[in-house]
């Protein structure tokens, strides 16, 4: 019986871990995509700096 319960032990880790990973990559795309809001229009644009290539 130990062997079963260390088997569904194993198994709900690695779907917390598939689940971990998932939370980790929609995070990580979300920083990429609006690390300073300038595409969502959030942050404040500086005057007369490059459009892109900075970061608040």
């Amino acid at each position: 019986m130990p062997e079963d319960s260390e088997a569904s032990g194993v198994e709900e880790l690695r779907d917390e871990v598939e689940d971990l990973k998932a939370l980790v990559n929609t995070l990580l795309t979300i920083i990429m995509e609006e690390a300073d809001g300038v595409q969502s229009g959030a942050a404040p644009s500086i005057p007369d700096q490059p459009k892109r290539g900075y970061c608040m």
